[in-house]
């Protein structure tokens, strides 16, 4: 996380001034300590990494009442039991364990959020010209459906919205991409988009979304004109939803190192709480980052 006077987005400020509590459940790793020693002297967040001495008889009767009772032993599910009774805002977690254990404990104890159809996961970049964009799904669902793919755009907006408040460019605008443009091809993938398109625009009305278009018809203004004449989107995107894992993947990897941007995830979406996941060949400063970054979305998501 930049230092004070180095942070564009104002995610330093925005954290230390919310209060919020964030417990990194990586117990026993060193880097989880030093990070939540950093993110305390900094007044970024407060931070505790998970204790086994929390399990008490109100933890012990949540997690039984839950539709399948979690083992208050491993020090994930006591993380995720914290955030989900109120004692924290937000949970990092992966520095130790696999992602696909703590996906399995934010989903059996936080559940998946109300009107989400899947978690997914987000990258959010920032462009060496200061530029905020982002990218869903690039690390969870390998071919999703048009729900899910709905689901993932209506997520990827929130999340842009949460970490680009205090930017000049808050507001998302959403492009489902494709390799056509508007009907330029047929196929059985280009109808899953623009399915995915039209249940965005019944579920989340207020979002300027469009599709399916093609990347250069989403950023390109005289592209997008030429391609979507008309469209609150071509041209302009700032949200970018990609049809499949392949493309997202490949995608946000060309960005972060061809085009030089500072890349922030994946970035974890949908589930009933802010949780986010850490590559086990993370830094001390890697988990400062991300939980500045999760402490910035609890704070946004409490207002």
């Amino acid at each position: 996380m930049p230092e004070e006077g180095a942070d564009p987005f104002g995610w330093s400020e925005t954290a230390g001034a919310a209060g919020v509590r964030v417990v990194l459940a990586d117990i026993g790793d060193d880097r989880a300590v030093d990070a939540a020693e950093t993110l305390n002297s900094r007044g970024l967040a407060r931070t505790e990494v998970v204790d086994p001495g929390w399990v008490d008889d109100e933890m012990r009767e949540f997690a039984n009442g839950l539709r399948k009772p979690v083992d208050l032993d491993d020090p994930l599910n006591v993380a995720m039991a914290s955030v989900a009774m109120g004692r924290f805002d937000a949970c990092v977690a992966g520095a130790s364990r696999s992602t696909a254990d703590v996906l399995r404990a934010a989903i059996r104890v936080l559940g998946v959020a109300p009107g989400h159809d899947a978690v997914s996961s987000s990258f959010f970049f920032v462009l060496p010209d200061g530029r905020p964009i982002a990218y869903g799904d690039c690390g969870v669902i390998p071919d999703p459906d048009a729900a899910q793919l709905a689901s993932i755009a209506i997520a990827t907006a929130a999340t842009y919205s949460e970490l680009a408040a205090n930017h000049a460019d808050p507001e998302p605008r959403v492009a489902m991409l494709s390799f056509s443009t508007k009907g330029s091809a047929e196929h059985d993938k280009v109808d899953k988009v623009r399915d995915g398109t039209e249940l965005v625009r019944q579920r989340a009305p207020e979002l300027a979304v469009d599709g399916e278009l093609q990347f250069d018809a989403a950023w390109v203004p005289a592209i997008g004109e030429s391609k979507a004449p008309g469209s609150p989107v071509a041209g302009q995107a700032n949200v970018f939803i990609f049809p499949d894992l392949d493309a997202g993947n490949i995608a946000y990897k060309i960005t972060e190192r061809l085009a030089g941007a500072d890349a922030y995830g994946p970035l974890l979406q949908g589930i009933d709480g802010v949780v986010h996941d850490l590559s086990r060949g993370c830094s001390s400063d890697d988990i400062v980052s991300v939980s500045v970054i999760a402490a910035v979305q609890a704070s946004a998501r409490r207002r």
